[in-house]
């Protein structure tokens, strides 16, 4: 008999260790430069990520069954009020026309104000675990912009045999094959970034986050490129 196979799923021990590893590729190739620092800064952010991770949709269960039992003691708090405050009107008999608008406005502010406070429990939940994934892709997004600074005055034509720089020329110590590494590993680690950021997505509905998700990733995407653009300018070595 043929069983479902379990999709598979991002592994951030696997994310980790390729960002680890890409550090230790970039200080054997190019020792000294401080793109292996922002490596070795994404494979311990990998983690931290994760745990965030856990301790959001952790704490978010937590949020949510308590919110839900106050919404629900809430509503049955209200309605139990009300009926008993109409049952009171009528067994007393002081229930009349002109009592009618009073009780209605009584009614309708009850009823709005546990709805308020309903709305306000419902929503806590998303609005706590959106607070703290947004914050945690914020990191990405930060960590991937410094990636793009690094790689940002690395210019191809500075390898080229009849390049003549000016006094206001970015130094360049590294030749063609050492650039087309360099801009390797950018693209290499903008791309793990982008897989860290879909760790969230797993673990998620939350338009917002998905939303944050696929703006990051859409980011990564357009850094890739443009390093991979430079990477066709270099001249053969």
């Amino acid at each position: 008999m043929s069983t479902a196979q379990e999709t598979p799923r991002l592994e951030a021990w696997y994310i980790a260790n390729a960002a680890a590893k890409l550090e230790a590729r970039i200080r054997a190739r190019l020792p000294g430069r401080r793109l292996a620092d922002v490596a070795g800064r994404l494979s311990t952010m990998v983690p931290e990520i994760h745990d965030g991770f856990d301790t959001s949709y952790h704490r978010y269960q937590v949020t949510r069954w308590w919110s839900r039992a106050l919404s629900t003691l809430i509503v049955v708090g209200t309605v139990v009020t009300l009926v008993f405050a109409f049952r009171d009107q009528v067994r007393s008999g002081t229930l009349h026309a002109r009592d009618l608008v009073p009780l209605a406005e009584s009614t309708i502010n009850d009823v709005v104000f546990a709805a308020i406070a309903v709305f306000f429990l419902w929503a806590l939940p998303e609005r706590r675990e959106r607070r703290t994934l947004v914050g945690l892709l914020h990191q990405l997004r930060t960590l991937a912009h410094v990636v793009d600074m690094h790689q940002l005055d690395k210019d191809p034509e500075q390898a080229r045999a009849d390049y003549v720089p000016t006094d206001k020329s970015p130094p360049n110590r590294m030749n063609a094959e050492e650039l087309h590494h360099y801009f390797d590993y950018c693209s290499e680690l903008v791309s793990l970034i982008a897989k860290t950021a879909a760790l969230c997505a797993e673990r998620t509905s939350d338009p917002v986050v998905l939303g944050t998700v696929s703006n990051l990733e859409t980011l990564a995407a357009q850094m890739s490129q443009k390093i991979w653009q430079k990477i066709s300018l270099l001249p053969d070595h």
